[in-house]
């Protein structure tokens, strides 16, 4: 029998359900899903083993036109996604408007590598153009891929719910078909690229998300100090960054209850990742405007080399 294995990189702009999409088609929790936008600042890779196959599929950041220097590295991640993929998976959805970011697009429609263009979140309202009556559902949607039939006129276009899993056992059956004959590229036993470490990082970052208001996620990186495992248990130590004092003791709250409430949710949620008892200590950190300094991004692992 003849192996097949490749990279399936996802990309496309935020908040269109691209980290849905990776859990779903890895079966795993790897990247953070949540309802804010950039939720997804690395290059994260999910890996799916058969007997006959590896997908390695990557999540990236959402394109976006960069304000300051870590969107400039979330930029090339995703950018980065373009060179060394097999088959491209554009996920847009169908609220935004297609034409957005059409310097991305355009390097998407010069590929020559499979692409397959994903109409996510079709089981929600389509957007519907101010002064025009709504269409029907079935309409809408073929409006829109003769849209996008427009813009990117060689790829294969599928209509997707991510969150429902409707259409992704179709998306997984097309995906191995497109695979190139090759042997694998990391252990069968590999669920992703990333350490243990990241993992923590990702899930404490998560609850932030969840938990805080206006720019405090989007100025939050988490470190992790110390990560001791035995066979039951693991000690961890980790690091909340911030920019500024302000946003420091707006993380820690009044006598320390709203860190109390991250620490609580996310040991809970890594004591399922891990399946171990956890034992999770967090400290709060100032680093003045961390998000702008190519040293402190190159230092919390944002060069996308």
């Amino acid at each position: 029998m003849k192996h097949k294995a490749g990279f399936v990189n996802i990309v496309g702009n935020p908040n269109v359900g691209k980290s849905t999409l990776m859990n779903q088609l890895v079966g795993e929790r790897i990247s953070i899903a949540t309802f804010k936008a950039q939720t997804t600042r690395h290059r994260i890779m999910g890996i799916v083993n058969t007997d006959d196959m590896q997908i390695v599929f990557s999540d990236t950041p959402g394109v976006l036109k960069p304000n300051y220097k870590l969107q400039e590295s979330m930029l090339a991640f995703s950018e980065s996604a373009l060179k060394d993929a097999d088959v491209l998976l554009y996920v847009t959805d169908v609220v935004e408007n297609p034409e957005k970011n059409m310097d991305f697009l355009e390097k998407v429609k010069k590929m020559e590598i499979p692409v397959l263009l994903l109409i996510n979140k079709i089981d929600t309202p389509f957007a519907t153009p101010e002064g025009q009556k709504p269409k029907s559902p079935t309409e809408a949607l073929g409006e829109l891929v003769e849209k996008w039939h427009t813009l990117l006129p060689n790829a294969e276009i599928l209509p997707i719910s991510a969150k429902n899993k409707f259409g992704v056992d179709l998306l997984l059956k097309r995906i191995k078909e497109l695979l190139p004959e090759s042997s694998a590229y990391f252990d069968k036993e590999q669920l992703t690229d990333k350490p243990a470490r990241f993992f923590v990082s990702e899930i404490i970052r998560e609850k932030i998300l969840l938990y805080y208001d206006k720019e405090i996620p989007y100025s939050v990186e988490v470190v992790v100090e110390r990560f001791k495992e035995d066979d039951k248990k693991i000690a961890i130590n980790a690091v909340i960054y911030v920019e500024r004092d302000s946003q420091k003791g707006i993380i820690i709250g009044h006598q320390g209850v709203a860190l109390k409430k991250v620490s609580t949710e996310a040991r809970k949620t890594l004591e399922k990742f891990f399946d171990k008892h956890i034992y999770l200590e967090i400290f709060v950190k100032v680093d003045k405007d961390w998000r702008s300094s190519k040293k402190e991004l190159d230092n919390f692992g944002y060069n996308p080399e």
